[in-house]
């Protein structure tokens, strides 16, 4: 029996529109896929629920925007709507208070440190290193991931020195999508010197990609892809538009096709890297397929996945776990739990 077969014989996919030639060109790389085990993360950044697996304690892993829900920019795709999950620290103050609480009170791991950018893409972290160096000296153990935004090469060594583990970055392939749908005036090229900035650190860096960023569209994703593969990136994350958080009418749903292509075509140019599949994405079926075509297409993990991404993983024998941390930070051997075992036992 084939892919094809096996997977819309899964009770999650049964009425799924899935197309037949692209899972025949994921199994033509069987072989390659079965050898990676494929990473399910389920952080704190929103509720979860699945059938499949267990939602995440609260707080293990949270984010943190340190302007709250504002945010310069406003991009057409997003209008800040990121930011309203996010527990506000907008001091440095406020962090360390509720970042100490919650070790103390809920087994916090790590967390991710966010905010809304300024009219430059940028936002300024710099008030809170003093607090990650602290806390990097009195819990060793934290993971500590920032989303940079854009930044210079010294910007990137002082978040560095401040103890900072983990890096991440929007690259943009396209001038008209940094225009229209950034509202921005900064070339494609600022985007990879900010990602060469970042990559000459320690830091583990991992860039993110939009895929349809340009209102619902492929537009930019190759050339985005190009950058990425000519650094030297720990893993690239790719999400998807949703055009639930963007301007009415503004932007179409992304075909779950083009997508799944994408998703080839990241792993052809990142065959040593991981690609992860992040937490955006269209819900309901679309997520369905979307995962589906994640897991075949060989991407090394899959953010909050829906329900038959682990029936997937397991009709084409991918070995699986899950682990409740941010799907860009990596915490080696501790949290993961095996997930096929279980799943075959239910």
């Amino acid at each position: 029996m084939g892919w094809f077969e096996r997977i819309t014989g899964i009770e999650e996919l049964e009425d799924a529109a899935v197309d037949s030639a692209l899972v025949a060109e994921f199994e033509r790389g069987k072989a390659a896929v079965a050898a990676r085990s494929i990473r399910f993360s389920t952080p704190t950044f929103k509720e979860y629920a699945s059938n499949e697996m267990e939602g995440c304690a609260k707080n293990v892993f949270p984010a943190f925007s340190i302007t709250a829900g504002g945010c310069a920019l406003m991009c057409d795709h997003c209008q800040a709507k990121i930011l309203e999950p996010m527990i506000p620290a907008t001091s440095p103050e406020i962090l360390e208070s509720k970042v100490r609480d919650l070790i103390l009170l809920q087994d916090l791991r790590g967390f991710l440190l966010s905010g809304g950018s300024n009219p430059r893409n940028e936002i300024a972290y710099e008030h809170y290193y003093p607090v990650i160096e602290r806390l990097k000296r009195d819990y060793p153990h934290l993971r500590i991931a920032v989303h940079t935004a854009l930044l210079d090469a010294p910007s990137a060594r002082l978040m560095e020195s401040a103890g900072v583990d983990s890096a991440m970055m929007d690259v943009i392939g396209a001038q008209e999508t940094i225009r229209d749908v950034y509202h921005l005036d900064r070339p494609v090229e600022d985007f990879e010197a900010t990602l060469a900035a970042l990559t000459a650190t320690s830091m583990e860096v991992v860039p993110h990609i939009v895929i349809g960023l340009h209102y619902g569209h492929l537009l930019g994703e190759a050339r985005a892809l190009e950058i990425v593969a000519r650094h030297r990136v720990h893993a690239l994350v790719l999400v998807v538009v949703m055009p639930f958080h963007a301007k009415n009418g503004a932007f179409a749903t992304p075909d779950t096709t083009d997508v799944g292509r994408v998703f080839l075509e990241a792993r052809h140019r990142l065959a040593e890297r991981k690609v992860l599949l992040g937490c955006a994405r269209p819900p309901g079926m679309h997520k369905r397929v979307t995962d589906a075509y994640a897991v075949m297409a060989g991407l090394d993990g899959i953010a909050f996945p829906a329900d038959g991404a682990a029936a997937v993983a397991d009709a084409i024998g991918r070995p699986a776990f899950q682990e409740h941390a941010c799907c860009s930070v990596r915490f080696g051997g501790d949290g993961k739990k095996p997930l096929l075992a279980a799943y075959a036992a239910s």
